[in-house]
């Protein structure tokens, strides 16, 4: 199935002491070029930066606007052990829902670790009062989503500098 692939770089980092999330290096790579080799089978890639403010579905409705796919890739830059297999078995997943969703161990849905239709994505945004400062869960809340379980670290971000460690010293060892 062809997706485009969103890919969202910006946020405060605020518990990285404001440091640049996709810079981080982390395995020889950057957080953005493990994301971005993840969906190199993607049409198209979006990357929603730093210049976009209101958070993370301000990102996405920004991207959204650029995309004519029908079916989008949404992923937070913080993600070191997503691959394209586990991109693959997420776009898989979709079939008759509104999309699917990676989830972690503890059974927390990774919303920008997940795939949606275009269409349904698009009418979460117009549902919402306004895109700057609201959740995630506010945008996909009534979405039908299938879950996909995260197999391994998968689901893993690094939002804070024990994450970081943790996943520097994962990949070393691999």
């Amino acid at each position: 199935m062809a997706y485009d692939a969103i890919v969202l770089t910006g946020g405060r980092g605020s518990r990285l002491g404001g440091a640049d999330k996709a810079a981080l290096t982390v395995g020889g790579l950057t957080l953005l070029e493990r994301v971005l080799r993840a969906v190199s089978e993607a049409g198209r890639v979006l990357t929603v930066g730093p210049q976009v403010s209101g958070g993370p579905v301000a990102a996405v409705a920004n991207g959204l606007a650029q995309s004519d796919a029908d079916v989008v890739v949404v992923l937070a830059c913080d993600l070191p052990f997503l691959t394209g297999t586990t991109v693959r078995r997420l776009v898989s997943a979709v079939g008759e829902t509104d999309g699917a969703v990676l989830v972690d161990a503890g059974r927390r849905r990774q919303y920008l670790a997940a795939v949606y239709t275009r269409a349904a994505l698009l009418d979460a945004v117009h549902r919402l009062p306004r895109t700057e400062g609201a959740s995630m869960h506010d945008l996909v809340e009534g979405l039908r989503l299938t879950e996909v379980r995260s197999q391994s670290e998968e689901a893993a971000d690094c939002d804070t500098w024990a994450d970081v460690a943790r996943a520097r010293a994962l990949l070393e060892e691999q």
